[in-house]
């Protein structure tokens, strides 16, 4: 593509940088962005792409946000960062009350973290040091879902599943958890008890030597872009009760509204199912900073304290970061005011009236959507290159991986806008586009 801008150097980028997933020595195209604002992506020859993705997760409110600007803005010429070690300060205060007031109690604990993977760290390296302080020092293996991802750091990547997922490479020198068969997409049935046997299963035989269960709550994101029941949540729960297990749910994609609900724990079929755990992120600062968070309940804490160490053995260098804190409590009181639940609502009636006639298309194996989450599965791997520069061209921002094609759009989007990334959905899949 031309490149209008000089200080947008493809060729060297292409040559030295790395990207998500992509090869060194084949690279995936990559289109340079001047500018982005509300939902629209501004390339570097001019083209506008109406944004699909939220940043994988993150932009809820969209781009250049006047308030989240403010924000950052407001922090900057007070401090950009100061060691969280020995000292503390209002952002971090100010934003784990706001969490706090979000989430379930008991639920009270708060360790700020500087990315999802870390945040997943810290959650399994609380529940490690719990049973230490429990005395119970052989609870040392984690229960997954197969077709579950929780990140990319080598704890995070021990619990994502280990054949089929992204981290596969490195299975024989991941510690070795336990998994058990995911629930059905919630496009194959009505909620069945016994899918949750070969997990029932594995507690049950096993649950001397198991720390926690950790699942991504309704939605498996990465790996497959999987929705199930919520019932399975109140399972979950009374199987951990009963086998005196701790139970970890990854919000690190779902939280903040995007299944429709605050978090995804509020899909249970009793209503809000509360973890011993809890991670969240990705959309904590509306996609302008790295930051995510690990909450754990006052019995956690205090076991973790109550092992050898006397202490918890984590703390990044940004660790509770000021100006990431401080957008992140502008992204919330965005959210307490711009009536999220109805624009997810729309999204989500939207996307179901728009992607039902992709059911129709050879090529399509499901279509599922949640909240503002929009799913259509093809039956073969796309090819990304190919499908990707079709998208651009249609003026949309849609990023496939394997076989699903899927939207997330920031929540401020348009009907008109929502509708043009639905309708090129289609015509990519109806015209064979990148789709063998």
């Amino acid at each position: 593509m031309s490149n209008n801008n000089p200080n947008i150097d493809v060729d060297f980028d292409k040559n030295h940088l790395w990207h998500p997933y992509t090869s060194a020595l084949n690279p995936l195209p990559c289109f340079g962005v001047a500018s982005a604002s509300g939902v629209r992506i501004k390339l570097d020859d001019g083209r506008e792409l109406i944004d699909g993705m939220s940043s994988w997760w993150s932009a809820i409110h969209g781009y250049n946000v006047p308030a989240l600007n403010d924000a950052a803005t407001t922090q900057l010429s007070k401090m950009s960062h100061v060691m969280f070690g020995g000292l503390t300060h209002a952002p971090a205060i100010e934003l784990s009350k706001k969490l706090l007031a979000l989430l379930p109690k008991p639920l009270s604990q708060v360790f700020l973290a500087d990315s999802g993977s870390v945040a997943v760290e810290v959650a399994l390296k609380m529940a490690l040091q719990y049973w230490q302080g429990k005395l119970q020092p052989a609870k040392t293996k984690f229960v997954s879902f197969k077709r579950g991802y929780h990140g990319d750091t080598f704890g995070a990547m021990s619990v994502c599943d280990p054949k089929t997922g992204m981290h596969s490479l490195f299975e024989n020198v991941l510690a070795k958890q336990l998994f058990a068969e995911p629930p059905k997409n919630i496009t194959e049935g009505e909620f069945d008890p016994a899918s949750l046997e070969p997990l029932a299963q594995l507690l049950a035989t096993q649950h001397e030597q198991i720390a926690a269960v950790i699942i991504e709550p309704v939605v498996q994101g990465a790996g497959g872009m999987r929705i199930y029941h919520g019932a399975v949540l109140d399972q979950l729960r009374a199987l951990c009760d009963h086998y005196n297990t701790l139970l970890i749910f990854d919000e690190i994609a779902t939280g903040f509204g995007r299944t429709g609900k605050m978090f995804a724990l509020e899909h249970g079929e009793s209503g809000a199912v509360v973890p011993d755990i809890i991670t969240v992120g990705k959309a904590l600062t509306g996609g302008y900073m790295t930051l995510a968070a690990t909450v754990c309940t006052k019995e956690v804490a205090n076991g973790v304290c109550e092992s050898e160490a006397g202490v918890f053995m984590h703390g990044p260098t940004f660790m509770g970061n000021p100006l990431a804190c401080a957008v992140a409590c502008a992204s919330l009181d965005l959210l307490a005011t711009q009536q999220w639940q109805s624009q997810v609502a729309a999204i989500e009636q939207q996307l179901h009236r728009e992607l039902a006639k992709c059911r129709d298309l050879a090529a399509v194996a499901d279509v599922r959507v949640i909240g503002a989450i929009g799913v259509v599965e093809v039956r073969e791997d796309v090819n990304v290159a190919e499908i990707q520069a079709f998208f651009v061209e249609q003026g949309v921002w849609i990023r496939p991986f394997g076989t699903r094609i899927y939207v997330m759009p920031p929540y401020v989007i348009a009907a008109e806008d929502l509708t043009q990334l639905t309708d090129a959905i289609y015509q990519a899949i109806a015209s064979g586009v990148g789709i063998s």
